[in-house]
């Protein structure tokens, strides 16, 4: 209910169209696992950050200020959750399989911007996963699959 006050007083006097994400928008629920994978390990890195918005411009067709106010909106919503099961719940409703788990192989791509595997994040995902309904077996494949692709991408 604070959230749409809030919603009603910024679009007060505002011709924007800036596009507002509600607690059930699965663009909101998606985008805050990322903020949430990007902290996790105590180290929230630009490259991650811009791995979160690569994805989500490509996602959701999202960029400028729609794309920073979800960012924005993401971090709010990750810092007041007390459980994953707030944003896995609405993808989990309104996501196939298929997106699901193209959205665990998405925080897998997170994980391995910077080249390593946190334990902090490997235990995100999983737990990401298994709330999603994704097979164990899938996300161990997706892990080693998007791993292999970071080590062709480097240079050298």
């Amino acid at each position: 209910m604070l959230q749409r006050l809030r919603q009603l007083l910024n679009s007060v006097g505002s011709d924007d169209d800036t596009p507002t994400f509600t607690d059930d928008d699965k663009r909101l629920a998606f985008a805050a696992l990322m903020v949430h994978c990007v902290a996790v390990d105590g180290v929230a890195g630009a490259g991650e950050l811009a791995k979160v918005r690569a994805i989500l411009k490509a996602e959701y067709g999202l960029s400028g200020a729609a794309l920073e106010e979800l960012i924005e909106e993401a971090k709010r919503v990750d810092a007041e959750a007390i459980d994953l099961y707030r944003f896995t719940s609405v993808l989990k409703r309104q996501m196939s399989i298929e997106e699901r788990i193209r959205a665990v192989e998405r925080l897998w791509e997170i994980v391995y911007v910077d080249g390593e595997v946190h334990e902090f994040e490997d235990n995100l995902v999983w737990r990401v996963a298994e709330l999603l309904g994704v097979d164990r077996n899938v996300r161990i494949a997706l892990k080693h699959a998007v791993a292999e692709r970071r080590i062709a991408e480097e240079p050298g």
